[in-house]
């Protein structure tokens, strides 16, 4: 791939996932990253000094009014060749987790960041990703292409839940698998290639310290698990080995 914007690159599963891309034989051209405050992304800061082709963007997603910088910062670096992979990766999980402590406040925060961002950042970088998938029409579904790489969680899946509860997690992650869908329909025409992904369960700030997955060996695999999704797998939800999973 030439080009790829990930979102939350501060920390955990999206720093992770830079690391991994940047350590390729061949790395994208273009490394998109995104974080809320770039003066506490020092990782990523340290990263970008190393790697010439991380470029590193300040802005809070829940701010739709500043995608249209975003959009053109991305496409003064990529000119005619457009953006080959948006992969929506930030997210948050509200700490309430039982109905009798469930807030609306939760519910509202988790689709707001979990799913209205991932939905509009798509519609934004749409130009972009019709441009890649243009100027790689001769290259199959897939990342080499263009594509939409959504996280999700196995939280999401309705048929895999045996425990209920996290109302807030749960379903903001259920209604990202159906934009999911919905965008790798829309998007057929163009060869756009449209995924949700399940990155395991993995030690981060949000997966906590009892999970069995480190972040370089949950990412490690998303990279080379992203580079083999096609047509096959397009609409569909997968888990970071890239084995099918129920919705």
């Amino acid at each position: 791939m030439n080009s790829i914007l990930i979102t939350g690159c501060n920390r955990g599963l999206g720093l992770g996932l830079v690391r991994a891309l940047v350590n390729l034989p061949q790395p994208p051209q273009h490394l998109f990253t995104t974080c809320r405050n770039r003066a506490q992304a020092t990782e990523l800061e340290d990263l970008a000094k190393q790697h010439s082709n991380i470029h590193i963007f300040e802005i809070d997603l829940r701010n739709f009014e500043a995608y249209d910088k975003l959009i053109a910062d991305i496409e003064g670096v990529t000119k005619d060749k457009g953006l080959n992979v948006l992969f929506n990766n930030a997210g948050i999980a509200p700490k309430s987790t039982r109905i009798t402590a469930t807030k609306s406040q939760d519910l509202l925060d988790a689709l707001h960041t979990n799913t209205v961002v991932p939905i509009m950042l798509a519609k934004a970088c749409l130009p972009l990703l019709k441009k890649a998938a243009q100027a790689n029409e001769a290259q199959p579904m897939g990342v080499a292409r263009a594509a939409i790489i959504n996280m999700s969680s196995i939280l999401g899946s309705i048929q895999g839940n045996t425990d209920g509860g996290m109302y807030a997690y749960r379903t903001s992650k259920s209604a990202l698998n159906a934009a999911t869908k919905s965008l790798s329909i829309d998007l057929f025409p163009q060869r756009i290639m449209c995924v949700s992904l399940h990155p395991g369960w993995v030690k981060t700030d949000m997966g906590g310290s009892n999970a069995p997955l480190d972040v370089p060996t949950s990412t490690g695999q998303i990279v080379e698990t992203i580079r083999k999704l096609g047509e096959k797998q397009n609409g569909g939800f997968v888990n970071y080995d890239g084995s099918p999973l129920t919705w």
